[in-house]
């Protein structure tokens, strides 16, 4: 029996929202891509002797209680009713409130890790249930593919997508999402579109406007990347990207932009190394 696991939380870009309707619970029904990127925080699982769940990092901000990875253990072992308890390590790379889904996939990678290591036994949809619970996001990142999303988020169907370079860049704030989608301006009513509108150039996100309003940060990050590529709002924001058909390209812009912006360099991947943790992927 395994004692300790390493595993991969990454990142992702929303390259497109709309909002179809709203449902009576107030959730926002949307349609959106996912694309995941390689670039990830990195968590370390270690078994202890005994139930406790504790968390050895620290996030700046975030009481242990309130953390997603430890609520994600939680739930895990009230579900599988699990007499084990687990050390969560959590390496940060990814930025809080980007919209990059930092704490969804780290929640969704203490879900699958600790399945494993514990060895619970669900499979990949009995986890996608558990971790909706957590949050809209952390189903796709169990999904650990790109993906065409809809309903809240949780009707996933893959989309393999090509795998570009994308530059991201991270205004030095955190967007609410909450006002985001309290937000008057917000439309609320697009179209249903198809994967073939998307394909075909349809990559409106929404909040982008709304967020732009409210924070002249996001605005201008946005407007100094599209001096390089055609510049978007990943979710609610508020990191913005673009994408490029090669590396090297990325990297100039990157370079550029040094001065002003903090970013990194990612490349577009189809499969999340979670699906290493499945038999079927």
């Amino acid at each position: 029996m395994r004692k300790k696991i390493t595993v991969s939380a990454p990142a992702k870009l929303n390259l497109f929202l709309h909002i179809t309707g709203q449902r009576e619970d107030g959730y926002h029904l949307l349609q959106t891509v996912f694309q995941i990127l390689d670039y990830a925080d990195t968590i370390t699982l270690t078994l202890r002797d005994d139930a406790e769940i504790s968390r050895s990092s620290d996030l700046a901000g975030v009481p242990a209680e309130d953390d997603l990875v430890v609520r994600a253990a939680r739930l895990l072992q009230a579900h599988c009713k699990s007499q084990q308890g687990v050390d969560i390590y959590v390496e940060k790379k990814l930025p809080m409130g980007g919209g990059l889904g930092g704490g969804s996939s780290n929640a969704a990678s203490v879900l699958v890790g600790l399945n494993a290591l514990w060895q619970c036994g669900l499979d990949r949809e009995a986890l996608m249930a558990l971790g909706v619970s957590l949050g809209a996001d952390v189903p796709v990142f169990i999904f650990a593919r790109s993906a065409w999303a809809e309903g809240v988020g949780e009707r996933l169907e893959v989309l393999d997508l090509p795998e570009k370079w994308f530059l991201v860049l991270k205004p030095p704030i955190n967007v609410s999402t909450g006002k985001v989608f309290s937000n008057s301006q917000l439309r609320r009513d697009c179209p249903a579109i198809t994967i073939r509108d998307f394909l075909a150039g349809q990559t409106e996100n929404v909040c982008e406007q709304p967020v732009r309003e409210m924070c002249p940060e996001v605005d201008r990050a946005l407007r100094d990347l599209a001096e390089f590529a055609p510049s978007r709002l990943t979710g609610t924001g508020a990191c913005v990207f673009a994408a490029f058909e090669d590396k090297a390209a990325a990297e100039a812009a990157l370079q550029a932009l040094s001065g002003k912006w903090d970013g990194f360099i990612a490349r577009g991947v189809n499969q999340s190394p979670l699906n290493e943790f499945f038999s079927v992927s």
